[in-house]
């Protein structure tokens, strides 16, 4: 009987010898999994998929996380000794070779440069129409720009992405090391910071403790010469440059095209072209032949304007390029093209020549409802009534806002400014709350006959965008819809009563989706209009 204990024993400990390097093996291999890294400046892990869950831990850019599950944009991951819930949008794939000899043209004016690849992010500065950068990396819906030294995301929506010509490619191809930010940037010549609050100190050094040589107003523009870090590097006044804290201001670039003309006069303008593919035809219509397909980045010398397109250089012949798919610099040419433009009827597609309000619910000692989980309806609403107004700028419009800070604006005073300006929109945003917090769903509402065809479109393109209860269109008796003469609408974007929808309306991509549905609704209610 001792003899096979003995045995058995033996047996034991030397399944258990062949076992442990077995083990070691599996844990080798789980370290060697990490399929992710991180994206975002931060991020958090939580202990569920959401943004409601408590936070386990904060993960830096660059960690590498090895993927569990998914749900919906959640993804659960293993990050070390932590396992929980990450949000997808701010996570890459380690396998997937995202850096890449490319350059960005922004399709849109006023195109947000932020810090992180995040809507609610803060901004750096904005792209102009036309203008160019080096892409660094893309990510989903986000793409990673170097601007004339500023380092930021944008939106990969409104934007084309071509390869680098290819002695810039060559280059760059030298040198195996990656671009990196490094101190003291040089900037383009022609970059220019404004300033957007009411006083920004201007300070000797890039630091909050360095000695104070002036203050800068809003407005005030001044010429970039370097940027380190956050800061960047102005010339003060003619004798003087110093530094300011650049999430005070935006960037521009008002560089000028080369023109590729062999003509020997090197002032005509030229035009950029912001698509691909965008056709160059015989005649200044859109049935005339197409001589040539371009690609964006493209510039070409302007020779003359005719109807709603540009004559342009190409070669040793002319060709015609529709106004609406380039940008170009300011000349007496491209002012006599815009100025037949805005005398011309609004094309399809474009808000051009359209005054829109947008209206933020509540603000100042008016906080409007509150969630469940403690969200202000003011402070959301105002962020939902920014994003909308950008992507209106972009299609064109000139968007007035009711209140663009945290401050109280009495009723009839934002029905006023409607008036004053004529609009041709009023849009008010809200979020929805009721004693019953079972009750769901987004709302749009109008009160006089006119307004009822605006609400109804606007409807129709949220539903389409979200996935919330639709409680359609209704008549509602508000101050801002009833003494409104304008048309106009009130959009009620949820009910933050109901905890789950709360989670739901309070998020960052939900507003991206919900300001689009707005914005596609509106347009199309204008061309139908037309």
């Amino acid at each position: 009987m001792r003899i096979k204990l003995l045995n058995i024993s033996i047996i034991f400990v030397l399944v258990l010898m062949i076992a442990i390097p077995s083990m070691n093996n599996i844990q080798r291999a789980l370290a060697d999994t990490s399929d992710l890294k991180v994206t975002g400046t931060t991020l958090h892990l939580r202990e569920g998929p959401g943004l409601s869950y408590p936070i386990i831990t904060t993960l830096d850019e660059g960690d590498s996380l090895t993927s569990i599950s998914r749900e919906g944009d959640w993804i659960q991951v293993k990050a070390g000794d932590y396992e929980g819930w990450v949000a997808s949008w701010l996570t890459a794939s380690i396998n997937d070779k995202q850096t890449v000899d490319k350059t960005l043209i922004s399709q849109v004016d006023r195109l947000n440069i932020r810090t992180e690849p995040d809507i609610s992010s803060a901004v750096l500065g904005q792209l102009s129409i036309g203008s160019q950068a080096k892409l660094i990396e893309k990510n989903g819906e986000w793409a990673k720009i170097d601007w004339n030294g500023l380092v930021g995301w944008v939106s990969a929506d409104y934007v084309t992405i071509n390869d680098l010509p290819e002695k810039k490619a060559k280059s760059e191809a030298k040198s195996d090391e990656p671009k990196v930010e490094v101190s003291t940037k040089k900037i383009n010549k022609d970059t220019t910071f404004t300033v957007l609050v009411d006083a920004l100190n201007v300070r000797q050094n890039p630091d909050l403790n360095a000695k104070k040589i002036g203050t800068a107003s809003n407005g005030q523009t001044f010429k970039v010469l370097a940027q380190e870090h956050n800061w960047v590097k102005i010339q003060y006044n003619d004798n003087k440059a110093g530094w300011v804290y650049s999430f005070y201001g935006t960037f521009s670039n008002k560089e000028k095209n080369t023109s590729k003309s062999a003509s020997s006069s090197s002032e005509l303008e030229s035009v950029t072209i912001i698509y691909n593919g965008t056709n160059l035809r015989t005649d200044a219509t859109t049935t005339a032949d197409v001589v040539a397909r371009v690609d964006a980045g493209e510039t070409y010398p302007i020779v003359g304007a005719k109807n709603d397109f540009y004559e342009i250089q190409v070669d040793d012949k002319t060709a015609f390029v529709a106004n609406w798919v380039v940008t170009t610099t300011s000349s007496s040419k491209a002012t006599t093209a815009i100025k037949k433009d805005k005398s011309a009827p609004r094309k399809k597609g474009t808000l051009n020549g359209l005054t829109i309000v947008v209206d933020a619910g509540h603000g100042g000692n008016d906080h409007g409802t509150t969630g469940q989980r403690g969200t202000n309806e003011k402070e959301i609403t105002l962020k939902t009534a920014s994003l909308l107004a950008s992507k209106l700028s972009a299609a064109g419009a000139n968007v007035v806002m009711t209140r663009e800070s945290d401050e109280y604006v009495a009723l009839r005073k934002r029905v006023s400014i409607a008036h004053q300006y004529e609009a041709d929109a009023f849009i008010s945003i809200h979020y929805d709350a009721t004693d019953d917090s079972s009750i769901n769903g987004f709302t749009s509402y109008y009160m006089n006959s006119n307004q009822q065809g605006l609400a109804e479109a606007i409807n129709k393109g949220l539903s389409n965008k979200i996935d919330l209860k639709n409680r359609g269109t209704q008549q509602g008796n508000y101050l801002v819809l009833r003494e409104n003469r304008q048309q106009a609408a009130l959009i009620e974007l949820g009910y933050l009563s109901n905890g789950s929808e709360e989670r739901v309306i309070t998020n960052a991509k939900f507003r991206e989706q919900a300001t689009l549905g707005i914005y596609q609704g509106i347009l199309k209610y204008f061309n139908e209009e037309q």
